[in-house]
């Protein structure tokens, strides 16, 4: 597993804005998608490029294009969701698959209640998009769930990460070509398994349920 945390001023910037609690839904959510695309830029290093014939105006020269068979974004629904036009908008030829996933509060496991994925994920490069990263059970369920259809390597972008998510997604994915991408790494999870400092549900303040 390789994490890259981003160190941006841009992106600590935008994080603390996000953190403030009265920072509204809609300032939210535009946060949300900028950051996404600029973590994606790093996130998307090592897509697979294949070279193509080009003419310019002046002369014939070799150009790149992404290869086939296209990235694969998977949101993780419902968070994921406000994630996906930041880095849609950089990766216009993705194509989207879906999967949703929920924690129980009470036991901390993760059930699976929705999936929406291509028939044939057989050599896909992946991107999971998610806010946050806490114990780590949503994004190791993923990773499995995408690499036993056929996935070559899953990358994982989040907002935030706590370092006991991290060390449980670095066992529970042994085996698995995974890179996580994080805004920032918070200090750790409360008893409630929350992120501290953290942000809230991300959920719940994208879409003003708070």
């Amino acid at each position: 597993m390789r994490v890259h945390i981003a160190d941006h001023p841009l992106v600590s910037h935008k994080i603390s804005v996000l953190r403030d609690k009265d920072t509204p839904s809609p300032v939210f959510r535009q946060l949300v998608e900028e950051l996404v695309t600029l973590l994606a830029y790093e996130a998307t290093r090592e897509v697979r490029v294949e070279e193509v014939p080009i003419t310019t105006p002046v002369a014939p020269t070799t150009g790149l294009k992404i290869a086939k068979p296209r990235p694969l974004v998977v949101p993780i629904m419902r968070a994921g969701l406000g994630m996906l036009e930041g880095i849609t908008r950089l990766l216009p030829s993705a194509e989207v698959g879906f999967l949703g996933m929920m924690r129980n509060e009470e036991t901390l496991e993760i059930i699976t209640y929705a999936e929406r994925l291509p028939a044939d994920v057989s050599g896909r490069q992946c991107f999971i998009i998610d806010p946050m990263l806490a114990t780590g059970g949503t994004l190791i369920s993923a990773c499995h769930y995408l690499i036993d259809r056929g996935a070559s390597d899953v990358t994982a972008i989040c907002l935030i990460g706590a370092p006991e998510g991290l060390a449980a997604v670095e066992e529970g994915t042994s085996g698995i070509d995974l890179k996580i991408v994080l805004g920032a790494l918070d200090d750790h999870l409360n008893e409630h398994g929350y992120i501290v400092p953290g942000l809230g549900d991300a959920g719940d303040r994208l879409y003003g349920t708070v």
